[in-house]
């Protein structure tokens, strides 16, 4: 099964960027006679560079010309023409673009209303193209943040698309959230009005926040950089670094923070591209993760966060990487899980580990968490037997969790601050189609999606209620 990547507005085809090239790092190494196989096949098309793109897939034999399945869409083309003058640029060809000089203005109304408008039939075209080529179109995975302007606007319409073209294909957004101190003053607003969008068309939502990933890169860095760790820590094992990876040009501000959830993906979608001994279908993940249609937000973690140089793995460090997955310092959003309530809860993990170990650590965690009544076993786990490049084993937790409710507040509050003031509003109102109840509609969207959570809250630890689910007149 083959899956699409939208990547839209400039983080999101940052951390394309680095997905691509981390993923085919990671193929290089364990494919290493350059055969076009299943694995590849799932995320690059192999075609024949003379056809120009055009020709049919060559499913036999040696590598030709590797393109990725994806489209690249911004408004403003510097990023996308950074990545085409880079070491990936014969992974994607004009026909996979979609830009314009102008940018959006860090406005969700330009990205969603204008240029959703002006760019539907071309994007429409182009989707339909890239999914032609695919056998057996599994999933699409959309990559954007939601502070700026074409990611959260842009990125949301996009959305909306894929549900009108494609109803039956899984729609599995990455979605990266401003923090506080974000320097895009409107931000609150485009992600407000982007989470009004994420709530009603998306199957599956993975939050991250800058805080955690500059959070994350910091302890990295310092626990690399304090001289405790010695010369224990293993080259190219960092997550935050790009060592070994296809390019050699000085790391950018970003590029630590976006190979972190460049390394999410790769472990999310380990199990669609080599073989394990419990293969986990990204269909499964919304089919056991998400009980409620709404409550659709999964809280990553991911560990190890670097590897030390000792071959011989000790099984308490295997064990360290299960508790680590469950405590705050590893998460991707701002949140304790462990103090919240779960709703159910996946283990993706890679490498060299058995499913006893994985058994073991379950049985073992089970006690501290809390799982809501009516889902107890409320546990998925896959097991893919290739490890990230550089470790011996990796684990990604994905927990629908009401940990995620304080990153909605807090989001509510400061959209709030914004618009009772009315301040910027005008920004937003000149534009087509683009309307004050917009405003309130995405706030009411956002306060019933928090009440939900709340009323799943009030019942941990007591007997079990269910949420409202849809009423149906008899």
């Amino acid at each position: 099964p083959a899956s699409l990547s939208l990547v839209v507005g400039q983080c999101g085809n940052q951390v394309g960027c680095r997905f691509w090239d981390l993923a085919l790092r990671e193929h290089a190494a364990v494919n290493k006679k350059g055969i076009y196989d299943e694995a590849l096949s799932s995320f690059f098309r192999n075609i024949d560079a003379r056809s120009g793109g055009d020709g049919p897939d060559i499913y036999k034999g040696k590598i030709c010309s590797l393109k990725a399945r994806a489209l690249l869409i911004d408004m403003e083309e510097g990023v996308v023409n950074e990545i085409l003058q880079g070491p990936l640029r014969d992974v994607f060809d004009s026909k996979q673009l979609i830009t314009d000089v102008s940018g959006s203005g860090n406005n969700w109304a330009v990205g969603h209303k204008l240029y959703g408008c002006q760019y539907r039939e071309n994007i429409v075209e182009k989707l339909r193209k890239t999914a032609e080529h695919c056998d057996c179109l599994q999933s699409f995975f959309i990559i954007h943040s939601m502070g700026g302007g074409t990611g959260s606007g842009l990125g949301t319409f996009v959305l909306n698309l894929l549900e009108d073209e494609f109803p039956e294909v899984y729609r599995f957004v990455i979605s990266v959230y401003p923090s506080g101190e974000d320097d895009v003053i409107t931000s609150p607003y485009n992600s407000v009005l982007a989470m009004k969008e994420l709530n009603e068309h998306a199957d599956c939502v993975l939050p991250i926040e800058n805080e955690s990933l500059f959070d994350i890169v910091n302890k990295i860095h310092q626990m690399v950089n304090s001289g405790k760790l010695g010369s224990t820590v293993k080259q190219n094992s960092l997550l935050t670094s790009s060592a070994g990876s296809a390019k050699t040009v000085p790391e950018k501000p970003f590029d630590a923070m976006n190979n972190i959830v460049a390394n999410l993906l790769l472990n999310l979608t380990s199990s669609a591209r080599f073989e394990g001994s419990l293969n986990m279908d990204l269909n499964e993940i919304s089919m056991n993760l998400v009980p409620f249609p709404r409550l659709h937000y999964l809280v990553s973690s991911l560990t190890p966060l670097y590897t030390l140089a000792d071959v011989n793995v000790p099984s308490r460090r295997l064990d360290q990487m299960f508790s680590d997955a469950f405590s705050r310092d590893h998460q991707l959003i701002q949140a304790d899980p462990k103090h919240s309530l779960y709703l159910a809860c996946a283990l993706l993990v890679r490498g060299n580990v058995q499913v006893s170990d994985l058994r073991r650590n379950i049985e073992r965690l089970k006690p501290s968490l809390h799982f809501v009544s009516w889902n107890q076993e409320g546990w998925k786990t896959g097991l893919c037997s290739v490890p990230p490049v550089g470790h011996s084993h990796s684990l990604l937790a994905l927990a629908n969790n009401t940990c995620v409710k304080p990153t909605f507040i807090e989001l509510k509050d400061r959209f709030m601050k914004l618009y009772k003031k009315k301040a910027h509003l005008h920004h937003y109102l000149h534009i087509d189609g683009m309307e004050q109840s917009c405003f309130s509609e995405a706030m009411s969207s956002l306060s019933d999606l928090i009440g939900e959570y709340n009323e799943l809250d009030a019942t941990k630890g007591g007997p079990r209620t269910d949420p409202s689910r849809l009423k149906i007149a008899v």
